[in-house]
C-alpha cells in the first residue's frame, strides 16, 4: 500500500453532507480530499436517460422485470426505482447486507457520486427545540447537545445557497425558513386546507416545503423547476438541490478539491500516541489497488449506517470494538420513520378543475400531536404528508373494461383522489442497531452490514391516532374515505434510516459533541444521519446539511487554533 500526499481534510462521501463538507471546507481555503465508493456521475452530461420518452426505453418505462428480481430485489421496493433511474441504485445481489426483526429492513441505497442527493423527495423542514430537546423532555434517548438557537443561522445558511421554496406559516413546531415563493396548492387541496384549519384550529395544511427553485439562481447556473416531477432521472435545468447541480461546482471553483471516485473508504487508521486519526486506508473498486491518504482531519459523510460501518471496521488495539466506541454506544439506537398511508379518498364534486404540469411536491400537513400538553396516547408526534391528485389512463390498468367505449373514457382524466400519509417519529432504541458480519462481505469486499430493527408499540400507537385523525380530517372536508392503515411499511421504507453514532453531551453514552466531533478521537467528524440522537417527524436531510456547516465552520477553527 502507497502513501498519498496529506490534505488538510479528507470528506468521506459526495452524497447531500458529503457534498456540502467538501464546499464549506474548500471555501474556508482547506485542501481537501473527496472520496466516493461509486462511479462518476456529471452534471447534466451523466443523466443519460433524463429526456427520454417511455418508447425510447428497451421496456418502455415499465423495467426489465427479471433484471430488477436478480439485481434490484430490494432496492425495486422502494417505489421509487424505475427504468430510468434504475442504474442509480445499488445492485442487491454485489451489495447485500442482512436484516432480522419482525419485519426486514429495507436499506434503499445509490453508490455513485452525488449519491441520493440525486434521488431524494428535496422536503427541507427545520426542527424546533420541540424535537431538539425531546430526549431530556421524556427520557428517551440523550439530551441533544445544542437547540435550535444553535443551528437557525445555519439553516438560514443552507436554505439561501440550496432554494428552499415554501410558505410561511408562523408555527413554533416548524420554524419558517429562507423560503424562495411557494408552488401553488390545487383546488382541491385548498378546500381541504380551508376544511381542516376552520374545523381544527390547532392544524395546518401548507405546501410541502421542497429543494425546487421557483426562481432561478443565475449566478450558480441553475434554472428555475420546469414542473416535470422527474427529478430522480438527474436535472439538466439545476432546478433541485443534488451535489452535482450546486455543493460540487462550488467546491470545485475553489481549486481546493481534489475528487477520487470508485474510491471505498476501508478503514481510518488510529494513532494511539497523539489519540487521532493518521490515515484512510482505500481500496480502487476499479483497479483493484489499494492506498492510504492522510489528512490532518477527517469528515465521514458516507450515509448513516456506511457511515457506522466504516467506524465498526475501523477498529484497533485503543478501540476494538469500533473507532471511538469506548462505552458499547456505537451502531445503537438507530432510527427510521414509521410510514404508511393514513388515509386515501374520493373527492367528488371537483371534475370541473384540473391543474397544469407536474408539481414535484405535495402538501404537509405539521405535527399537532403532543405540542404542549400531552394530548396523545403516545410520546411525541408525526405529520402528514402527500395531495391531491386525478389519474390518467393508466388508471385503467386497475379497472374492468373493454372495447370503444371504454377507451374513450380514459381519454379524460380520472375523479379526484386525496392521500395523507403518516410519519411517525421513531423513538431511539438500544435494540435497534447494526453490527458487522463475521464472515460475509459485499462485492469490494467490505464485510456485510446486519441490521436489527423494528419499531415499537409507540410507533404503533401513533400510527392508529394519525390513521383516525386522517380519516376524519378528510371526511370532514366531503371526502369519501376509501383506505386506512395503522400498519408501519417495514424499516428503511422512509428512507430517513439515521443513528448509530450519535450527538450527545456525555461522553458515556453518546459518540459525538455539538459540532459533530468525535468525543474519543478529535480529528474526526461524522455530520450525516449517523450523528442523530432522535428522529423527530419531519425529513432530516435539511438538518443533515445544517449540522454539516457548522460543523465544517467549528473545524476549520479549530485547525487554526491548533486545537485538533
Amino acid at each position: 500500500m502507497t502513501q498519498a500526499p496529506i490534505f488538510d481534510a479528507i470528506v468521506i462521501g459526495s452524497g447531500i453532507t458529503g457534498g456540502w463538507a467538501a464546499k464549506e471546507l474548500t471555501e474556508r481555503g482547506l485542501k481537501v480530499l473527496l472520496l466516493e465508493r461509486g462511479r462518476s456521475i456529471e452534471h447534466r452530461s451523466g443523466y443519460r436517460t433524463e429526456s427520454l420518452a417511455p418508447w425510447q426505453l428497451p421496456f418502455h418505462g415499465q423495467g426489465n422485470a427479471s433484471l430488477w428480481r436478480q439485481n434490484h430485489a430490494i432496492q425495486s421496493q422502494s417505489g421509487q426505482l424505475d427504468e430510468w433511474n434504475q442504474d442509480y441504485w445499488v445492485n442487491d445481489r454485489e451489495h447485500p447486507y442482512e436484516s432480522s426483526g419482525s419485519t426486514p429492513f429495507r436499506w434503499y441505497r445509490g453508490y455513485h457520486l452525488g449519491g441520493r442527493s440525486l434521488m431524494w423527495g428535496r422536503q427541507c423542514y427545520r426542527w424546533s427545540d420541540l424535537d431538539f430537546s425531546a430526549n431530556a423532555r421524556d427520557g428517551y434517548g440523550v439530551d441533544w447537545p445544542l437547540r435550535y438557537a444553535d443551528l437557525a443561522p445555519w439553516y438560514d445558511h443552507v436554505e439561501k445557497f440550496i432554494g428552499v421554496s415554501g410558505m410561511r406559516e408562523g408555527l413554533p413546531q416548524l420554524p419558517d425558513g429562507q423560503f424562495q415563493p411557494p408552488m401553488a396548492l390545487n383546488a382541491v387541496e385548498e378546500h381541504v386546507k380551508h376544511s381542516i384549519e376552520s374545523t381544527f384550529p390547532d392544524r395546518r395544511l401548507t405546501i410541502g416545503r421542497t429543494a425546487n427553485l421557483t426562481e432561478a439562481k443565475p449566478e450558480l447556473g441553475r434554472t428555475a423547476c420546469q414542473y416535470r416531477n422527474i427529478c430522480a432521472r438527474g436535472c439538466s435545468f439545476g432546478a433541485y438541490f443534488s451535489t452535482q447541480s450546486a455543493t460540487l461546482p462550488a467546491a470545485r471553483a475553489t481549486g481546493n478539491l481534489t475528487l477520487l471516485t470508485d474510491t471505498l473508504a476501508e478503514g481510518l487508521d488510529f494513532d494511539a500516541g497523539r489519540r487521532r486519526v493518521q490515515a484512510v486506508r482505500t481500496f480502487n473498486t476499479r483497479t483493484k489497488q489499494r492506498q492510504a491518504y492522510s489528512a490532518r482531519m477527517v469528515f465521514l459523510c458516507a450515509g448513516s449506517f456506511n457511515s457506522v460501518a466504516l467506524l465498526l471496521r475501523s477498529s484497533s488495539e485503543s478501540f476494538p470494538a469500533g473507532l471511538g466506541n469506548t462505552h458499547g454506544v456505537l451502531g445503537h439506537y438507530v432510527m427510521d420513520h414509521a410510514q404508511t398511508v393514513g388515509a386515501v379518498a374520493l373527492m367528488p364534486g371537483f371534475e370541473q378543475h384540473g391543474y397544469y404540469g407536474n408539481r414535484p411536491t405535495g402538501i404537509v400537513i405539521p405535527r399537532f400531536r403532543n405540542i404542549g400538553a400531552a394530548d396523545g396516547e403516545f410520546t411525541r408526534g408525526y405529520s402528514f404528508q402527500g395531495g391531491a391528485y386525478r389519474a390518467g389512463w393508466t388508471r385503467g390498468v386497475a379497472q374492468p373494461g373493454i372495447g370503444e367505449a371504454f377507451k374513450s373514457s380514459l381519454r379524460g382524466p380520472g375523479g379526484w383522489k386525496f392521500v395523507l400519509t403518516s410519519f411517525v417519529e421513531c423513538l431511539p432504541r438500544a435494540e435497534n442497531h447494526l453490527t458487522l458480519d463475521p464472515v460475509r462481505t459485499d462485492r469490494d469486499g467490505a464485510p456485510m452490514l446486519r441490521i436489527q430493527f423494528e419499531f415499537g408499540d409507540n410507533e404503533g400507537r401513533a400510527l392508529a391516532d394519525a390513521a383516525e385523525q386522517a380519516t376524519t380530517m378528510l371526511k370532514a372536508a366531503g371526502g369519501q374515505v376509501v383506505f386506512s392503515s395503522t400498519k408501519p411499511n417495514a424499516g428503511g421504507s422512509s428512507i430517513h434510516e439515521m443513528g448509530g453514532a450519535r450527538m450527545g453531551q456525555d461522553p458515556g453514552q453518546s459518540m459525538l459533541n455539538q459540532f459533530n466531533q468525535m468525543h474519543a478521537v478529535r480529528n474526526v467528524f461524522v455530520t450525516d444521519g449517523a450523528a442523530m440522537a432522535s428522529s423527530a417527524c419531519q425529513n432530516p436531510s435539511l438538518t443533515y446539511m445544517a449540522l454539516t456547516a457548522r460543523a465544517a465552520d467549528a473545524a476549520v477553527g479549530m485547525l487554526r487554533e491548533s486545537s485538533l
